[in-house]
């Protein structure tokens, strides 16, 4: 088998990213193609590796020649050589953790890097469980509802703002409709007076296109209303189990 003896020469991505044979036209869209591909499989892993370092540096990455130590409870220790530092860490069955790097001395801490890693983590998890993100809701109301199909839509209104989402409410024109804008106000007002127990009018109608649109906001936010759900289901399930 005839190998041949024509080389790739790669730049790295700081540069032009090309790729050429000798003697060859540069063929640009093929580079980046090729670029792209060996970026992928780690080829280039090399190129600015310490921006990719996101944790902080511990044990024997940290490179100073003393540093501040503080123990695992909080306490100061002072400025210490960092050949003793890593020996108390050693000693203790820890880690030592830099956590201020850009001070003089940095400052290190000995923790369990594993265990505050694992609680961090836990802690940014719960604090997007515990996110709330408010939606919007839409209910659409005809000019000529009958009197059972506007109870129905009422009745979503006053749930999805139970539920602390806000609700866009809209009434369409038809037709010659279009020349009564006064009685889409008439029947968006009459809906915020009888919802206004659960939410008040954030936006007052305004017309776009051939619609009329007002948008009503909860007067709880999301997590109290999941709170206020949660205290009205806890009754319901101590009574099913006393039965």
């Amino acid at each position: 088998m005839k190998i041949s003896s024509q080389k790739w020469i790669h730049f790295p991505p700081a540069s032009t990213e090309f790729f050429r044979l000798p003697g060859k036209a540069l063929n640009f869209q093929f580079c980046a193609l090729a670029s792209t591909r060996l970026q992928r499989r780690g080829h280039f892993s090399h190129v600015n590796k310490e921006k990719q370092i996101s944790d902080p540096r511990i044990n024997e990455r940290i490179r100073v020649p003393e540093v501040r130590l503080v123990g695992p409870n909080g306490e100061q220790l002072g400025i210490i050589r960092i050949e003793d530092a890593l020996r108390m860490a050693q000693e203790a069955d820890l880690d030592l953790v830099e956590v201020a790097p850009n001070s003089a001395p940095p400052v290190c801490k000995l923790m369990d890097f594993g265990k505050f890693k694992y609680e961090a983590a836990q802690k940014i998890r719960e604090a997007r469980k515990n996110q709330t993100n408010i939606g919007i809701k839409g209910v659409r109301f005809g000019l000529k509802i009958e009197e059972h199909d506007y109870g129905t839509k009422k009745a979503q209104i006053v749930k999805f703002l139970k539920a602390g989402d806000k609700v866009r409410v809209v009434v369409l024109f038809r037709g010659r409709e279009q020349s009564r804008p006064e009685m889409g106000v008439k029947l968006l007002q009459r809906v915020a007076d009888e919802v206004a127990e659960y939410g008040s009018v954030e936006s007052t109608p305004a017309a776009e296109g051939r619609s009329l649109i007002m948008v009503i906001a909860p007067l709880k936010n999301k997590a109290e209303a999941k709170a206020e759900a949660k205290r009205n289901a806890e009754p319901k399930s101590t009574d099913s189990e006393n039965e």
